[in-house]
């Protein structure tokens, strides 16, 4: 048996914290104002998004997380081994965890939460990916769960340890998926207390709280809210969230613009908290199911035709850097092709013209056989934050003087998932994170152009490599990190030769909070804020 060697618990340094801060009897209110999208659903096993994963995060538990050094860390399991054919892993799970509806933690509530993933009915989309080889979960005993698997999966643990496979109450998913919506019932650190719609969701502290993955710790040293209560704002208007902050109206604001970040840093008004988000950077991905990006020499020249290093340089205020890599540089194996992007205007209109697209019309854009060379970019307002809404239209800009015209369109998230879904698109930026490698499997592999139950399919390219396939179906079968190294870097350097994704920039988290608030960090599952050791003076 092959046995996983999990980290040893490590206490992560957190400000110093006063005793008053934290007292039981005068618990504080917590007020979290959120620029990411109003999720329609609290259940992150439902559809799967980041704004479901930071809010769930708070009040739901997954088997395991990772620590600072990116090593798997126990949660509610306590430890995991593979059987010798990798066909099989068994999790030994934490005693004494209750959710709080006052139903057992046991092996009976992993495998319920196994199959509501991989019920169709659920319309998951990121976690029944991760569970994609699981054939199923089976109770050994109360405190054993066996995942059978229908080829070696290299990367389950890495998804297991994300909250988009957090566990549920069996009895709060047994309510129908309607009502769980509402209040998904978990072993955190708080509870669900109320949602109003359009406002805020309320959250109170778990009293019962005992299982904080092994790095975590309050300022006690015991598992266990430091606050009493968080009022989780939705307050999608950035201007609007950072005069709340400034006005101390909330203590905490995320999806910081770069120039509010950029000022906070030097002259050091309020603090702030960047972080990688694990998974693929944030990049265009060119659709080739169609007309004009079904033609190498078109997506070729598309991306010669963008200036995104000015763009960034202009827009970001050095707040992050751009980049050339398919993959973050939050996630292992990443690699970098800076030879391969550049913007080079002269080379774009030679491709143009090869690819037979020689005349222009009167406003300059280039046709062939009477059509126009238009890009429809359908755009999330909830996902793209104005800075990166203004390094698309930059691109854009330098794009129609070779004759381009991209055609931005500022949507809202469901408008967006539509598009997408329908391939109703040339041009998009789609946010994916996990925290593996594996990532480029779920959303470049020939299988992601098949939607998941949720209706989205993962890969946006419409692009199937045969060689692509090989390469990552090989990497997560094998357990070996040099050839998982080797394999990724291979998958890496087949997508960038497709030309079918332009790098941009890692996606980033972004927050700013006073320096009243102590304890606030980035939980290194996902990097997802984590406020169970947040006090506040």
């Amino acid at each position: 048996m092959a046995l996983l060697a999990l980290a040893a618990a490590l206490i992560v340094p957190l400000a110093a914290c006063s005793s008053e801060a934290t007292s039981s009897d005068q618990p504080k209110t917590l007020r979290y104002a959120s620029g990411d999208a109003e999720p329609t659903c609290l259940d992150p096993h439902v559809g799967g998004n980041w704004p479901q994963a930071i809010l769930a995060n708070q009040f739901l538990e997954s088997l395991f997380s990772k620590n600072d050094a990116g090593e798997i860390i126990p949660w509610l399991a306590t430890g995991a081994e593979a059987s010798d054919d990798q066909l099989s892993w068994t999790i030994t799970l934490k005693e004494g965890v209750s959710f709080t509806d006052g139903t057992p933690f046991d092996a009976d509530a992993v495998v319920a939460n196994v199959e509501h993933i991989k019920n169709p009915e659920t319309a998951s989309s990121t976690a029944i990916l991760a569970l994609g080889k699981v054939s199923e979960a089976v109770a050994v005993d109360a405190r054993t769960v066996r995942f059978d698997l229908s080829e070696p999966d290299s990367a389950l643990l890495e998804s297991l340890a994300q909250t988009w496979l957090a566990i549920e109450s069996p009895a709060g998913l047994e309510r129908g998926t309607e009502e769980n919506c509402l209040a998904p019932i978990g072993t955190g650190a708080f509870q669900v207390a109320s949602w109003e719609k359009q406002s805020q969701v309320v959250l109170t502290r778990n009293e019962n709280h005992t299982s904080a993955p092994e790095d975590g710790v309050t300022s006690e040293g015991q598992p266990g809210a430091a606050v009493g209560t968080i009022e989780w704002k939705f307050i999608p208007d950035a201007a609007t969230r950072l005069a709340a902050l400034q006005s101390d109206q909330v203590d905490i604001i995320d999806s910081v613009q770069p120039d509010a970040l950029s000022q906070f840093q030097a002259n050091g008004t309020e603090e702030t908290l960047i972080g990688a988000r694990p998974g693929v950077t944030a990049r265009i991905e060119l659709n080739t199911t169609r007309a004009p990006f079904d033609d190498p020499k078109v997506r070729e020249a598309f991306a010669a035709s963008a200036d995104i290093d000015a763009a960034v340089e202009s827009l970001y205020f050095g707040t992050l850097d751009r980049s050339t890599s398919v993959l973050s540089s939050a996630t292992p194996f990443a690699t970098s092709h800076p030879d391969s992007f550049g913007f080079d205007a002269a080379r774009a209109s030679t491709l143009l013209d090869e690819a037979g697209w020689t005349e222009r019309d009167a406003d300059g854009v280039r046709t062939k056989n009477g059509e126009r060379l238009e890009v429809a970019f359908p755009v999330s307002t909830n996902q793209s934050i104005p800075a990166e809404i203004s390094v698309l239209e930059q691109i854009g800009a330098t794009s129609s003087e070779v004759g381009f015209d991209v055609q931005l369109e500022l949507l809202d998230l469901s408008t967006w998932y539509e598009r997408s879904g329908t391939w109703e698109f040339d041009a998009i930026v789609a946010p994916y994170s996990k925290n593996s490698a594996d990532v480029l499997r779920i959303v470049y592999s020939t299988d992601s152009i098949t939607p998941a139950p949720s209706g989205y399919h993962a890969n946006n390219t419409g692009l199937s490599l045969p060689a692509l396939d090989e390469a990552l179906d090989a990497a997560v079968k094998t357990s070996d990190d040099a050839e998982r190294e080797r394999l990724y870097g291979e998958a890496q350097q087949l997508i960038i030769d497709s030309g079918t994704v332009i790098p941009l920039y890692d996606q980033t988290v972004q927050f700013a909070y006073g320096d009243n608030v102590h304890g606030f960090r980035l939980q290194p599952n996902v990097n997802v804020p984590s406020l169970v050791n947040v006090t506040i003076e």
